[in-house]
């Protein structure tokens, strides 16, 4: 008999993992074996020195806000190394499908989309953490101030929307179903839905979906606006972490490795300016970044930032940044056990602030 857990991926439907898996296929599972070699490779690669092999980096940017990679190239940390915008990206998983199919050479996402986009086979490693939870940095589950629903258990059969399967936000509300005691069945009978997070709170108000996940500028103009409360948040359920990290592919990273050495580099100090510059500075740097780059948007969202997140310094990525999301992605059966560990999907060499550390 098949398991609830391991029926559960079918019904949340991991769309982009089984995308990359039919377009990576099995030659980019055959490269992704071998993982304590490649650590071993990655650690003596870093140690070279020279200039950037190659002169730019294609990537993907965000509508109306500011990447840390493009803060580092405005504030000179990229050395003359120069970022190649292709595009906007529309979610993580995306983003990375898109560097691991060589249509760019770096994306960013949520580390459990990370570790299954490794599990399929895609031979990509993280090497810098770039966005977290904090006390300022955090997506919360929000309802209408007089919903009946109070407490997980009153989310069975109900609809909760968020950006996107299968990433940060699901593993949130799964994390919160389960620290409530809800079985299996339980949680597969709460509803997570794709909703674009500017249409969110609107669906909420309407009452279109029961809750949804808000964070940033939208959660703090929804919140000003009234009417929403919060059912949990990701920084209560977790505390301070990083969630995100930044992947390049293995084969990039081997052929360029002080091409890799200057961008993670680059986006670690960046993240150290922002720790030590006042806000307002970096919202007018941010602000500034967006007007001088032309793309027809406005910096009406940078205004709210407050935090990248980032917990470790210069973005060092910790073991248990991944180790959480490879147990929850196994105990969900989306993952097979033993298929990935930590220390086969990212490497600290490249920076700097990791104090010669690497996975």
């Amino acid at each position: 008999m098949t398991s609830t857990a391991a029926r559960r991926p079918d019904r949340r439907a991991f769309l982009s993992l089984l995308a990359a898996t039919a377009v990576l296929g099995p030659t980019a599972a055959a490269c992704a074996s071998g993982g304590s070699k490649k650590t071993a490779n990655f650690v003596a690669l870093a140690a070279s020195t020279g200039d950037p092999e190659v002169g730019s980096l294609k990537y993907q940017g965000s509508t109306g806000s500011v990447t840390l990679p493009e803060l580092a190239a405005d504030l000179g940390y990229l050395q003359d190394l120069k970022l190649d915008w292709v595009g906007n990206t529309i979610s993580g998983p995306q983003d990375i499908q898109s560097a691991a199919t060589k249509q760019t050479d770096f994306g960013g996402a949520f580390n459990g989309a990370v570790v299954k986009l490794a599990a399929a086979g895609a031979p990509i490693t993280a090497v810098v953490s770039y966005y977290g939870v904090d006390k300022y940095a955090y997506n919360g589950i929000y309802v209408k101030q007089d919903s009946e629903i109070r407490s997980p258990r009153d989310l069975i059969g109900k609809k909760v929307g968020m950006n996107t399967l299968g990433a940060h936000d699901e593993a949130v509300l799964d994390i919160y179903l389960q620290r409530a005691g809800l079985s299996a069945d339980q949680i597969k009978q709460v509803e997570p839905l794709v909703v674009p997070p500017i249409n969110t709170e609107e669906s909420i108000r309407l009452g279109q979906i029961d809750s949804g996940f808000l964070g940033s500028i939208l959660r703090d103009k929804a919140l000003a606006r009234g009417g929403l409360r919060a059912l949990t948040t990701d920084y209560e359920l977790l505390g301070d972490f990083s969630a995100g990290t930044y992947v390049l592919r293995n084969d990039f990273i081997q052929s360029n490795p002080n091409t890799v050495r200057v961008f993670v580099t680059g986006v670690a100090k960046a993240i150290e300016w922002s720790r030590t510059t006042p806000v307002p500075e970096i919202v007018d740097r941010m602000s500034a970044i967006i007007a001088k780059r032309k793309r027809n948007e406005t910096n009406a969202a940078t205004k709210y930032f407050k935090s990248w997140g980032v917990a470790g310094t210069g973005g060092a990525i910790k073991p248990a940044e991944f180790q959480t999301w490879i147990d929850w992605l196994v105990k969900q059966g989306t993952v097979a056990e033993g298929k990935v560990t930590a220390a086969k999907v990212y490497t600290n060499a490249f920076n700097p602030y990791a104090k010669g550390s690497s996975s």
